[in-house]
């Protein structure tokens, strides 16, 4: 969301960004470090073929 796209909801949104936290900020987070972790495990590039 960007500072333009808050300010319209800035009352209701700050007083529930104060209550429960940033929750969507925090999805996001969540989100990167599993895709981080998928990449990792999904990651071949180190496996060798024995020929």
């Amino acid at each position: 969301m960007t500072a333009t796209d808050k300010a319209g909801f800035a009352p209701i949104y700050d007083s529930l960004v104060a209550e429960q936290g940033d929750v969507p900020a925090e999805t996001r987070e969540a989100a990167e470090e599993i895709r981080r972790e998928a990449a990792e495990a999904l990651d071949w590039s180190t496996v060798r073929r024995d020929d």
